[in-house]
């Protein structure tokens, strides 16, 4: 299974339309994941017109995308757990989404957590979870580039991160 990943949006008040170079990336994946700050329901039908989408809200989020995706889920896909948070309410963002899907004894309780929020990309393996944060496709803040990233489930799990410099449409 080939899942698109992506966070912090921050649409509508930067364009209505989603990057060429990010379109083009997320051709062909059976999913579309959005780990929150969409900032206007609109965004998400952009991504349907490409894919499936599941996500949750972010804190700069709405009542209405609140209400369809929640704050934190887990995922049941490809006999993997996804855990789905923006990250935000902590010192630090990846600390903050690795114990949203921990028990307190230590539990795992997501195979996978991908979270947003900081607009920083993040990959690492911690305590048998694979930690993944796509940075931003359309607000790149203090990165060099816009990115994305495409999980793969399959025998194994893998994640890879996708930059471009341009993000018109």
């Amino acid at each position: 299974m080939r899942i698109g990943v992506v966070s912090d949006t921050h649409m509508f008040g930067r364009g209505a339309a989603l990057p060429a170079a990010l379109v083009r990336g997320l051709q062909g994946t059976d999913l579309i994941l959005h780990a929150g700050d969409w900032m206007d329901e609109r965004v998400i039908a952009l991504f349907e017109a490409i894919a499936p989408v599941d996500g949750v809200a972010g804190n700069n989020d709405g009542p209405e995308i609140i209400r369809r995706f929640g704050r934190r889920k887990v995922l049941e896909l490809a006999g993997y757990r996804i855990g789905l948070v923006h990250g935000d309410g902590g010192r630090s963002t990846p600390e903050t989404a690795y114990a949203a899907f921990r028990t307190k004894e230590g539990e795992v309780l997501a195979d996978v957590v991908i979270f947003g929020h900081s607009h920083t990309p993040f990959h690492e393996v911690r305590g048998g979870q694979l930690l993944f944060n796509p940075g931003s496709p359309t607000d790149k803040r203090r990165q060099p580039l816009y990115s994305y990233g495409i999980l793969t489930l399959g025998e194994s799990v893998s994640a890879e991160l996708f930059t471009y410099e341009d993000k018109s449409p």
